[in-house]
C-alpha cells in the first residue's frame, strides 16, 4: 500500500510527458469547467449577500460530487486487486490510478505553451504578444519584449504550483480525491474568482483556492530555491508584494534564483534590481521550472510513502 501513490506519481508524469494531455471529450477538467458555466450568469445577477451564499453552495455541490466520484473510482480500483500477494497486481493498480491521476496535472502543456511564447517573439513582437494572450487575461496589445518574457516567466512559475506540485500535494494527502477537490478548487478560482461581476459569486471558490494552494506554494517556492532556506528572508519579502498569499512565493523564487526582475504593471514589482528577462530568460527558467517540479515530486512521492507505512 505504502508504494502504490508514489508509483502512481511517477506513472502520471510518465504519461504526461509521453502523450501529454486526454481528449476533450475525456478530460475530467473540463467537464469540472462546464459543471462551472452553467448558471454562471444566474450568479453573477445576484446581490452581495445572495451571490455569496449561491456561489458557495453551488462550489460545495460540484466539489461534493467530485470527490463522491473519485472515492468510487479509486475505492473499486483498491478493492478490486486486494489482497495484494503478487507484485503485479499492485503494479497494476498503480497504472491505472496513474492514468486516473494524469488529467488533473499538466506539466508538458505548460511548458510547451511558456517556450511557445519564445518562439512567437522571434518571429515578431506582435506574434509573442499573441501568444502570450492564451496565458495570461491582462491586456497584452503594449507590452514589450522583455515584459512579454516576465509574464510568461510569471506564468510558468505560478503554474508549476497549480498545474502540478498542488495536485501532487493533495493527492499525497488524499489519495485521487484530494487531487480531484483541488483541481475543482482551483478551476472554480479560474472562471469565478476574478473581481468584477464575479465580485460575490467567486468570493468563496477564490478563499477555498488560496487555502488549498497555501502550503503547496510555499513548497513549489523552496524547491525552486533548492531548498536554500538562508533565502527564506528574501523569498518571504517578494512574495508579500503580489496581491496573491499565494502566487508570490513561486514567482518570488523564480525572480530571485535567475535573478530577474518579474513584474505585473501597477500591481507589483518582484526582485526589482533584477536584470531585464533577455532571449535565453525563458530556457533558464523552464529548466529551473523542471528542476523544482522532479524535487518537489520525489519529496511528495516520499511523503506519500510514509504516510501509508503500516
Amino acid at each position: 500500500m505504502a508504494l502504490l501513490l508514489p508509483l502512481a506519481m511517477l506513472v502520471a508524469l510518465l504519461v504526461d510527458r509521453l502523450f501529454g494531455e486526454p481528449p476533450v471529450w475525456a478530460h475530467p477538467v473540463v467537464g469540472m469547467g462546464a459543471y462551472l458555466q452553467r448558471g454562471s450568469q444566474w450568479l453573477q445577477s445576484l446581490g452581495p449577500a445572495a451571490g455569496f451564499t449561491a456561489g458557495a453552495l453551488r462550489w460545495w455541490l460540484g466539489a461534493l460530487l467530485v470527490v463522491a466520484a473519485t472515492v468510487m473510482l479509486e475505492t473499486g480500483l483498491i478493492r478490486g486487486v486486494e489482497p495484494w500477494q503478487a507484485s503485479g497486481r499492485m503494479l497494476g493498480c498503480a497504472l491505472l490510478l496513474g492514468l486516473m491521476l494524469k488529467p488533473l496535472l499538466s506539466w508538458r502543456m505548460l511548458s510547451e505553451e511558456v517556450a511557445a511564447v519564445e518562439l512567437a517573439l522571434q518571429d515578431s513582437l506582435e506574434a509573442g504578444r499573441a501568444r502570450l494572450s492564451r496565458l495570461v487575461s491582462r491586456d497584452t496589445s503594449a507590452l514589450s519584449a522583455a515584459e512579454v518574457r516576465e509574464a510568461a516567466i510569471e506564468t510558468l512559475a505560478e503554474n508549476l504550483n497549480d498545474s502540478v506540485v498542488a495536485p501532487l500535494f493533495w493527492f499525497m494527502v488524499a489519495g485521487l480525491p484530494g487531487a480531484a477537490l483541488y483541481r475543482f478548487a482551483n478551476t472554480a478560482d479560474a472562471m469565478w474568482g476574478y473581481h468584477g461581476r464575479w465580485e460575490w459569486a467567486g468570493k468563496w471558490a477564490a478563499w477555498a483556492d488560496d487555502w488549498l494552494s497555501w502550503l503547496p506554494a510555499r513548497i513549489t517556492g523552496l524547491a525552486l530555491l533548492s531548498w536554500r532556506l538562508h533565502w527564506l528572508t528574501k523569498l518571504r519579502r517578494e512574495a508579500r508584494k503580489t496581491p496573491s498569499p499565494n502566487g508570490g512565493w513561486p514567482m518570488g523564487a523564480m525572480a530571485l534564483r535567475l535573478n530577474l526582475r518579474l513584474a505585473k504593471p501597477g500591481t507589483y514589482e518582484l526582485n526589482p534590481t533584477g536584470s531585464e528577462p533577455d532571449s535565453s530568460a525563458i530556457a533558464r527558467a523552464y529548466g529551473l521550472a523542471l528542476s523544482a517540479m522532479l524535487k518537489s515530486t520525489a519529496l511528495l512521492a516520499f511523503g506519500a510513502f510514509v504516510l501509508r507505512l503500516p
